[in-house]
């Protein structure tokens, strides 16, 4: 097995039968549905990621919708980057905000992780995104940059003009230098008027799990 399909395998130490599940998105979590499947483990899955979705109804595995689900058992996700304090950075996919919701309504969200992701602090080479109303566009940008950040509006060549997130608003990539107190420019960054939320996920990870040459370390505060 590949280090991403060991750390899959590791999740499913932390999986039993009924339960409910979150699943984000990427390579880890479609090998961790492959384990799912082949061991039938029957669990309900509820996922922001419309591939990892149609991947698990292609597995036979039962998808819920959000919002008729009050509780998550566990749930499971990839990042840019997490650090000792479990302070996580998410920006690529755009769907950050679903990604927090499932992780705020379940008793152990657990990012999958291979040692290159897992650092001392976060150094922010990755940017900080922001899902925002589009009528609140020009006032976020001039308060990020109160915050010393560079705030650049995401497009997409498949599209003309700037890209819209699943829920219809626009995403921001706001770039910071390396030093900060993350849960402090999380907090600041959720208070800005317009801003639905961000990429940077400091108080709902309970556990990462670290893949690497040696085996899969467990990493919980």
């Amino acid at each position: 097995m590949n280090v991403k399909q060991e750390c899959a395998k590791a999740a499913m130490e932390y999986i039993q039968s009924g339960m409910v599940i979150g699943l984000g998105g990427g390579s880890t979590i479609s090998y961790l549905i492959d384990f799912i499947k082949n061991e039938n483990i029957k669990v309900k899955v509820v996922t922001p990621s419309l591939k990892t979705k149609l991947l698990c109804l292609e597995q036979g595995l039962e998808v819920l919708p959000a919002c008729v689900v009050e509780q998550i058992d566990v749930a499971f996700d990839g990042c840019d980057r997490v650090d000792e304090k479990l302070h996580a950075l998410k920006s690529a996919g755009g769907i950050h905000t679903q990604e927090k919701l499932i992780a705020k309504m379940s008793k152990d969200y657990i990012l999958l992780a291979d040692v290159t992701k897992f650092v001392p602090t976060l150094t922010y080479d990755h940017p900080v995104t922001l899902e925002i109303l589009q009528e609140s566009l020009s006032f976020v940008l001039k308060k990020a940059e109160a915050l010393g950040g560079k705030p650049v509006v995401r497009t997409g060549s498949e599209k003309d003009g700037y890209t819209i997130s699943d829920n219809g608003n626009f995403l921001v990539d706001v770039y910071f230098q390396a030093e900060q107190d993350s849960k402090q420019l999380e907090n600041k960054l959720t208070q800005i008027a317009g801003v639905i939320d961000v990429s940077l996920f400091t108080t709902v990870v309970t556990k990462v799990l670290v893949a690497g040459e040696n085996g899969v370390k467990a990493v919980t505060k």
